[in-house]
């Protein structure tokens, strides 16, 4: 692990300024968020999960590993006629799965402030491979907040529900995650 002197006007982007040992998600400082295209692509569907919490380890050889879980019922798009929709069998089927993980088994970080992380997502019992890019918007030694984007197949867990083919492409879902060390 490096040191080094920062402006505290200016965080720092170095992953390499993280504490060893074990971290948790500051859920109040973090968001999950999903648009989707519908209506054959003329409107977009954005919705943010409200409940989320998370846990990781950063190891003495700087390897990382954690978990990150949302509670599928705390959905909100804003509208609640979407909102009952979404957490109905149609989509999340809050009822049998209440929630979904990623599980990152590797989060690998480069000199240029962002990591590329590689795990397991679990969506409605089905758990397939993902990888993404995040950036680090904000290091210190005790905590850190990384972004990233990623593109999800909504059929990869199932959940092919497309009334008249009104639903179009992948779901992109959105990341910013705060973590501290304990």
């Amino acid at each position: 692990m490096t040191s080094h002197t920062t402006n505290p006007a200016q965080p720092s982007t170095r992953l390499s300024d993280l504490s060893t040992g074990p971290w948790v998600l500051d859920a109040t400082k973090s968001s999950v968020e999903i648009k989707h295209k519908s209506m054959w692509g003329l409107a977009t569907i954005r919705a943010a999960f409200t409940k989320l919490s998370g846990e990781g380890e950063i190891g003495p050889d700087g390897s990382a590993h954690g978990t990150l879980t949302i509670e599928t019922a705390s959905i909100l798009s804003k509208q609640a006629k979407l909102d009952t929709h979404l957490r109905s069998a149609d989509f999340f089927n809050v009822e049998r799965y209440p929630t979904f993980t990623f599980t990152a088994t590797g989060v690998v970080a480069d000199s240029a402030g962002t990591a590329k992380v590689t795990g397991r997502l679990t969506v409605l019992g089905t758990t397939r491979p993902l990888t993404f890019t995040a950036r680090a918007t904000a290091v210190g030694p005790n905590d850190v907040t990384l972004s990233g984007e990623v593109a999800i197949d909504r059929n990869d867990f199932g959940m092919g529900w497309n009334k008249a083919g009104m639903i179009k492409g992948l779901t992109t879902v959105t990341l910013t995650t705060r973590f501290t060390h304990r």
